[in-house]
């Protein structure tokens, strides 16, 4: 994930934002209780996400390894990304104490100066995403998600990715399933024009359940100094460039699973307002924007460009726009896939969380001049959309009008 904001943080890091009554944070209009790891086995015929209720009837929050929260949710409470186990904020703050240790952290990608060069390297996993591969059994194209996450991210300074490393982690190996993730490793680095140099396949008994694995991959791309995309040259006026989205891509999925666990609706059930299954859309994989970014680059005039993965629009775009300057976000510029308003109306959900949680439609931005824009727009083909969705402000932060 880079050491950015993206804070969709393994099922690990859930387990210990588990909370009782007694440490509910103000504010919340949920009731929570906590189940041992030892009843789980009672459980076992609750089979769907979406199913899921205990014997008063009140739908299970979250699971983890340790255990299961369940609770009842007021009809009038929305869902947040923090009820659900994951607070941005405390991300934030990590990368902030971090950066005090290793300055120059904080970036999409890392630079390591090479001759006229940078090798410019990105690290991510997939979330708790894998944990919908494991109930929908679709195992083909989380390793997309995999590589695009990584590659992504460096390609934001015009970096072009040269090779892949992934870490495929399992309590007993599979062969079959692990064949099909990797397959889809494969896939993404093909897609993105890279190597599959390598990778460590560990077999831990005892840290996994049985069908249980999980991932982590990193990309190093090269781009020439004079080349390097960094943000530098941004003025307020300039105009900000979306590329659309698959759907939820890889970030957000710990509030995912918990708009499933109080919706009507199942994972085989069809999308409202789609034509596929809420497991085929939210499995759809995960955009790899790699070759229309660096064909975009190519035409000149790209001064910034933002991944929208954990944080965000709030959190990303200012990462790569110069102190003192801000976005304005054209609402209703772009087209917003079902599955975000399915996702916000069974939630509950307020517009400021989904937008600062979800890429709403939109998985890559870039910063353009006016110039450019109009080059961008004109030249874009069937094939590869982009939308103007908003410009520069003179005002700090991101607003949405």
């Amino acid at each position: 994930m880079s050491l950015g904001t993206s804070t969709e943080l393994s099922r690990f890091f859930l387990t210990a934002s588990l909370r009782s009554n007694s440490q509910k944070p103000r504010g919340s209009q949920c009731t929570f209780s906590y189940v041992s790891s030892r009843l789980l086995p009672m459980l076992g015929h609750l089979k769907e996400v979406g199913a899921r209720r205990n014997s008063r009837n009140l739908p299970i929050i979250s699971m983890s390894r340790e255990g299961v929260i369940v609770g009842a949710v007021s009809k009038d409470a929305g869902l947040t990304y923090k009820d659900a186990g994951v607070d941005i904020d405390a991300g934030s703050e990590l990368v902030r104490r971090i950066a005090k240790m290793a300055p120059g952290i904080g970036g999409f990608g890392g630079l390591f100066p090479l001759g006229d060069s940078y090798l410019v390297a990105g690290t991510d996993g997939v979330g708790t995403k894998v944990l919908l591969a494991f109930e929908t059994g679709f195992h083909e194209t989380i390793g997309i998600d995999l590589v695009a996450m990584s590659v992504n991210d460096i390609v934001t300074s015009g970096a072009k990715p040269l090779f892949f490393l992934d870490y495929f982690a399992t309590g007993r190996l599979d062969v079959d399933t692990a064949e099909k993730v990797i397959k889809g490793i494969v896939d993404g680095c093909q897609q993105s024009d890279c190597v599959l140099l390598g990778g460590e396949t560990a077999e831990m008994p005892g840290l996994y359940k049985d069908g249980e694995y999980d991932l982590s991959g990193c990309a190093v791309g090269i781009v020439k100094k004079d080349s390097v995309i960094d943000g530098k040259n941004i003025v307020a006026g300039d105009v900000l460039i979306g590329l659309p989205s698959s759907g939820v891509h890889s970030n957000g999925f710990s509030l995912v699973r918990s708009v499933l666990a109080q919706s009507s609706l199942s994972l085989k059930d069809q999308l409202p307002g789609g034509d596929v299954t809420i497991a085929e859309a939210l499995m759809a994989p995960t955009v790899i924007y790699v070759k229309q970014v660096l064909d975009l680059i190519s035409k000149g005039g790209v001064k910034g460009i933002a991944h929208i993965t954990g944080g965000g629009f709030t959190d990303n775009i200012p990462r790569i726009i110069p102190e003192g300057l801000g976005a304005v976000i054209y609402e209703n510029s772009w087209e917003v896939p079902p599955v975000f308003k399915w996702i916000q109306e069974a939630g509950k959900i307020e517009d400021s969380e989904m937008r600062r949680t979800f890429n709403i439609g939109i998985g890559m931005v870039l910063v353009v001049s006016q110039d450019a824009s109009s080059r961008v727009l004109e030249s874009q083909d069937g094939a590869a959309k982009a939308y103007r969705i908003g410009e520069v402000a003179s005002n700090k932060g991101v607003s949405f009008r």
